[in-house]
């Protein structure tokens, strides 16, 4: 798979590296970030190595154009960055400098969400603006195949996309032993708690939550709960129409490259609810006020994201703070409030998650399988990229009231 990607960025056209819209370059040679030293090796190589490999890019200057080459290369050392002109391009795309970037991911340690359970490390950046994602050499291959019309994507649409926002990937050796990480914007909010999320597919076979699950603080339910549950999305038509025009156009994208399997993540912020928490949450004890004070209080937003335009410290000390169910969608780009008619006040973050399953001989041995077992009318999950896109729209269609 890696070798076809190889093959597709070879024979692709040059790539214009500029974005449609010209930002003001800011210049940080001179400036250091203090980069945070974790306790888990495999964490202090990667903030290190992201800390070392954002200054060399900036030592060099932006080329005009993305070549071939480009989307095959890596730096090297204890730590290997993949493809980093064509990641540094995709922030850029983003809106997201890389001195932020660099601030995110190496001023203070990640935040833990996901022990090792057979999934990996998932993990937030301490500012909650990225999240970090263990992830297999079978998914760096699979990324490799796409990347180049994953990029080709983000440019026509002009980085407005309901897909992952892959900001960069990485390879981090310690004791022999390589972790595979990949950077991507995070779908929910840096400062809206969610208080509710779903992982949906269209499909009614085996996607309910275990009972294990539904014993998390925040458990991710599925489609038949999701129906079971009555839950529905309320959001104006226009935003609606917005909505399936961006899943329309990125789940077109998918079936080109035959990727299936792909879920809607949907995370629901109340705001009533979350209002009555704060007020019951206002005596702030003293551990906590120090906390703040020394800029460690997992809740705030430390300081990120300062040199941009669309950056969330420069919003936020350049405007008035936030009320109650606010977002800036320059920064939750995948926010959607609730309309004037809804039954309460709430904000949904909607994205596409896992795109790196192709349809391939595993996925069609498998689709076999539960054709066997559920009958060839089930809603199976492992169906084929056209079938499988198909019923996700309609579905994801539905859910709105």
């Amino acid at each position: 798979m890696a070798a076809q990607g190889n093959a597709a960025a070879a024979s692709s056209p040059l790539v214009l590296l500029a974005p449609k819209t010209k930002t003001k370059k800011k210049h940080f040679v001179q400036q250091k970030v203090k980069v945070f030293r974790a306790s888990d090796p495999v964490l202090s190589v990667f903030m290190w190595g992201v800390n070392h490999s954002i200054n060399d890019l900036n030592q060099v200057p932006v080329p005009v154009m993305l070549l071939p080459d480009d989307f095959k290369a890596n730096t090297k050392i204890k730590f290997k960055e993949y493809c980093p002109q064509v990641f540094r391009n995709l922030r850029e795309r983003f809106g997201i400098e890389d001195l932020d970037y660099q601030v995110s991911l190496t001023r203070s340690p990640p935040l833990r969400i996901v022990e090792d359970q057979g999934e990996g490390l998932l993990l937030n950046s301490y500012d909650r603006s990225l999240v970090i994602k263990q992830i297999s050499s079978e998914d760096v291959a699979d990324m490799h195949s796409i990347l180049s019309e994953y990029h080709q994507h983000i440019v026509k649409c002009h980085g407005s996309t309901l897909l992952p926002q892959f900001l960069g990937m990485y390879r981090v050796s310690v004791d022999s032993e390589e972790t595979y990480l990949m950077v991507m914007r995070n779908m929910f909010s840096h400062r809206l708690v969610v208080h509710r999320k779903y992982d949906l597919k269209g499909s009614l076979v085996a996607r309910e939550a275990s009972d294990k699950e539904r014993g998390k603080e925040l458990p991710t339910f599925k489609d038949v709960d999701f129906r079971n549950n009555m839950q529905k999305v309320y959001v104006t038509e226009e935003q609606k129409e917005k909505f399936m025009e961006k899943l329309n156009r990125d789940v077109e994208f998918l079936v080109k490259l035959k990727i299936m399997d792909y879920s809607l993540l949907l995370g629901i912020h109340d705001v009533g609810r979350a209002e009555r928490e704060e007020e019951e949450g206002e005596e702030v004890s003293n551990e906590e006020e120090q906390e703040a004070e020394n800029g460690q209080s997992v809740g705030l937003v430390v300081g990120s994201y300062g040199t941009s335009p669309e950056g969330i410290a420069g919003y936020m000390s350049s405007c008035k703070p936030l009320g109650p169910g606010e977002f800036d969608p320059y920064v939750d780009v995948y926010a959607v409030g609730s309309c004037a008619g809804a039954p309460q006040r709430e904000v949904y973050f909607m994205g596409l998650i896992d795109i790196l399953t192709q349809y391939d001989t595993k996925k069609k041995a498998a689709h076999a399988a539960k054709t066997v077992k559920h009958g060839a009318g089930a809603e199976i999950s492992t169906v084929h990229p056209e079938q499988y896109a198909k019923r996700f729209r309609d579905f994801i269609s539905n859910i709105f009231a």
